[in-house]
Parts: structure tokens; sequence; C-alpha cells
């Protein structure tokens, strides 16, 4: 069970960057879609990010280390992140990150991938 978790925590975070670039593949959405209305809403996609964020913290100290996310975030992504630099990234960081990639992929700004 925990290897499931683990591997749809990775294909989660390998989402992050996907969904800035606007291109998630099917079985992301699906994945994502938990209402199956056929697009990923932006309260799905928060909560999914918040539950990957939990799952991604091993220590459950409530910041990701490096070594924690280093199989799905390169290190140019993770400084991007870290917006005040301390080597680590808050919840706070992590979920501004990756709701503004969110933002950017919602061309029609209707709080909604198609």
């Amino acid at each position: 069970m925990k290897l499931a978790v683990f591997v749809a925590v990775l294909v989660a975070c390998q989402c992050v960057f996907a969904v800035a670039q606007a291109q998630m593949r099917q079985g992301q959405k699906d994945q994502l879609d938990t209402n199956k209305d056929g697009v990923v809403q932006r309260s799905e996609y928060q909560a999914f990010m918040q539950a990957a964020f939990t799952n991604l913290d091993r220590n459950s100290n409530g910041r990701l280390e490096q070594s924690e996310v280093e199989t799905v975030l390169t290190v140019a992504q993770f400084t991007a992140t870290d917006a005040n630099s301390d080597g680590a990234l808050s919840k706070t960081e992590f979920m501004n990150r990756v709701m503004a990639d969110f933002a950017t992929a919602d061309r029609s700004g209707d709080g909604k991938l198609q």
C-alpha cells in the first residue's frame, strides 16, 4: 500500500510542472479528476497537492528537504520553489508554487483544466 501511495505522489509531483506547461497526460488528469466530470477543478488539484505534500514529508516535520523530493523535483525546481532560501520547502511555499502553476495552465481563468 505504501508503494502505491508513493507512486501516486511521484505522479502528482510530476504533474506540478507538467501543468505549468499545460501538458498533463490523460492518466494524470484521471487521477486528479476526483468527481470524474472530465476536467480538473482548482479545488481537486489543491486537495491532491496538499495530500502529496504530506506524503512526501517522510519525517513529518512540515517541511520538504531536498532529499525527500529529489526523485520528483530537480535542484532548479526545488530552489525556485524555496522562496525564503532556507533549504526546505514549507507547505505554503509548495502550495504557492503548485497553485501558481495551475493558474498559468488555466488559460481561460475559469478554475478548470480541460
